[in-house]
């Protein structure tokens, strides 16, 4: 009897210890968690809250129905003018306007007074002119042919000096380009009762191999004509020696060496104007302003 009793308070004892050992192990022992309830009515509607944030735009929707015309706007400025256009057709001849009235009866001329003028203005032209002849042929010793003036300077100088001073006066040395113009101033020398001045011909230089020729002052090539004598004419085609490389025109109208150093007489040219030379007339007989 004892036996059972002490079983019983065993098995009770067990039971009770296996009950502890599962409740200290579950997790929910120390949590307040119910389960959930059935569900509840439905409650009253809530105020309105507050308008949200901005969402992103949505895509384009469709084009709408076009809207009535407007009214007509005022008149802009006024734009900048355009371009001008073709010249447009000749029109067609306007009708004859109506004749003018008579004009009044004019005077008569006194065509005699002015031919008198006229008649004393040619005489004191033709006095004018023979008066300027006077001047540069007798006063000045000046030549005169187409082309020029030359005149003849008593000064002695060598030949730079002389082409300087004809440079100074706004010319040249004489060039004789032509027989005539050589032949103007043999004369123009022999006149003056000299035997030779200087002219502007000189030698130089013509290439690279030492060669030289004669050339004007100008540095144009004589070409057409030269004066030289039967013993220069010779020399004149070899290279020339330093101290005769310059030329002198004798009054017999021949050309000469002579050094450069040599002092004597010159003639000095004066071309003429163009402009004086195509007026015709006399207008260019008018002596160079140097003078």
């Amino acid at each position: 009897m004892m036996a059972r009793r002490c079983s019983k308070e065993l098995l009770v004892l067990c039971v009770f210890m296996a009950a502890f050992s599962c409740i200290a192990a579950s997790p929910d022992v120390c949590t307040s968690s119910f389960l959930p309830g059935a569900k509840g009515d439905l409650g009253e509607a809530g105020d309105e809250g507050d308008q949200g944030k901005l969402g992103k735009n949505g895509p384009p929707g469709f084009p709408g129905v076009s809207g009535e015309a407007g009214l007509k706007g005022e008149v802009g400025n006024t734009g900048k003018r355009g371009p001008n256009g073709d010249k447009g057709n000749k029109g067609d001849t306007g009708l004859d306007g109506p004749s003018g009235f008579k004009g009044k009866p004019g005077t008569t001329c006194d065509c005699g007074r002015y031919r008198k003028v006229v008649g004393q203005l040619d005489v004191s032209t033709g006095k004018l002119k023979n008066a300027v002849k006077f001047v540069k042929n007798v006063i000045l010793g000046l030549k005169e042919t187409e082309d020029g003036y030359y005149l003849l300077v008593k000064e002695p100088k060598r030949f730079r000096e002389a082409s300087m001073n004809c440079k100074l006066k706004g010319g040249t040395l004489a060039m004789p380009k032509s027989r005539n113009a050589n032949r103007l101033m043999a004369d123009y020398v022999s006149q003056a009762g000299l035997t030779r001045i200087y002219i502007g011909v000189q030698a130089q230089n013509q290439d690279t191999n030492g060669t030289s020729g004669y050339v004007y002052v100008d540095s144009s090539p004589l070409q057409g004509f030269a004066a030289w004598s039967q013993e220069d004419e010779l020399d004149s085609t070899l290279s020339p020696t330093t101290n005769s490389s310059c030329v002198e025109l004798l009054s017999t109208g021949t050309w000469g060496h002579v050094e450069c150093n040599a002092t004597m007489f010159f003639i000095c040219e004066f071309p003429k104007s163009k402009r004086r030379r195509g007026g015709g007339g006399d207008r260019g007989t008018s002596s160079p302003a140097p003078l």
